[in-house]
């Protein structure tokens, strides 16, 4: 990992745990909502997947947190911003985050981004979250995650 996205994913976390919220760092790497539920021994849709997508053909960045066990509708997405949308390759991603797939928070990216937050995690009243890595969670309130990212609840499949 490169000191500058060690040094981002640091910050983010600090800013987490700083609010009260518990950071988790894993032994080994979560990089898919499977992954992660099966690390912290809970349900898949108790995981708050951060996916990018952009725009077509523009290219503006929008984020949708996803509940793990959903697979977003990209036209559905679409629809609401009134614009095709694919998700973004990986390159796009970091270039717009400052983190890498697998580790995307749904908070502290370089750039602002346009966010979707998934109605179904709002089910729970905890859900988990990547801090920076694809080592680190973040267990908050499903409540808090839609505070912290100023996002639009939404259906998102």
């Amino acid at each position: 990992m490169s000191k500058a996205l060690e040094d981002r994913a640091r910050q983010v976390q600090e800013a987490l745990r700083a609010q009260g919220f518990e950071v988790v760092v894993l032994a080994e790497p979560a990089r898919r909502a499977a992954d992660a539920a099966r690390a912290l021994g809970c349900a898949v849709d108790r995981i708050a997947k951060s996916l990018v997508f952009r725009t077509r053909p523009g290219g503006r960045p929008v984020l949708v947190v996803a509940s793990g066990a959903n697979r977003v509708n990209e036209v559905r997405i679409g629809m609401y911003l009134k614009e095709a949308v694919e998700q973004a390759p990986a390159p796009f991603v970091h270039a717009v985050t400052g983190f890498v797939v697998g580790g995307v928070p749904p908070i502290g990216h370089r750039t602002p981004l346009e966010t979707f937050v998934d109605e179904d995690l709002l089910r729970h009243a905890e859900v988990w979250a990547a801090a920076g890595t694809p080592h680190a969670l973040v267990r908050l309130p499903a409540t808090e995650l839609v505070r912290l990212t100023g996002g639009r609840v939404v259906r998102v499949t």
